[in-house]
């Protein structure tokens, strides 16, 4: 995987926290920096844990799934952009949940970083076998989910209810675009 697609890859897994901190951004509605900063340093750490434990858990048994691990990458990354495209489409719950709470906030975390387990998953069937090798996707996930959230709060704090662009439908639009890039570059090899 380039260092482009797994910037892209990162993009399209923070675009859950994004929207998320948007929501809670136009719950706040004013700058509460210890919110802010503490639920994008929590959903930074969890995006980063997830893809973690996926690959870890993966690397136990991947002399088994060799034959066929460009199809279960694509699967995984297809199926986790269309549950994201499917979702953008889906109507908007107004749920009341305080942003402050620190069991919010690591639910929320949880929440949105549960698509990372899989991508995990994915990354040990394309080639990251060495620890060494997973610390740089796994850094730059959590780095563009800490910074994507920190941006998403400022969006909704500033920008209110006049932001409708649909980025969890791009995030899983760029998730199943890698995912069949992926299929064709093992199948034309």
């Amino acid at each position: 995987m380039t260092a482009l697609e797994l910037w892209i890859v990162a993009i399209g897994l923070a675009m859950d926290c994004f929207t998320v901190s948007i929501a809670s951004g136009i719950l706040l509605q004013r700058v509460y920096w210890r919110t802010i900063l503490l639920t994008s340093f929590c959903f930074g750490l969890f995006q980063a844990m997830m893809p973690f434990i996926g690959w870890v858990a993966t690397t136990r048994f991947s002399s088994l799934v060799e034959q066929c691990d460009h199809w279960i990458a694509f699967v995984l990354l297809a199926f986790l952009g269309g549950k994201m495209v499917y979702e953008s489409y889906r109507p908007e719950e107004h749920r009341a949940f305080n942003p402050h709470s620190l069991r919010v906030i690591l639910a929320l975390s949880v929440a949105t970083s549960i698509d990372a387990l899989a991508v995990g998953i994915s990354f040990s069937c394309i080639g990251y076998r060495t620890l060494e090798s997973i610390l740089a996707p796994v850094c730059i996930i959590g780095f563009t989910s800490l910074a994507l959230a920190f941006v998403g709060f400022m969006t909704g704090i500033f920008a209110g209810r006049r932001f409708h662009f649909p980025v969890e439908r791009l995030g899983g639009v760029l998730l199943i675009a890698i995912g069949l890039k992926i299929l064709y570059t093992h199948l034309a090899a």
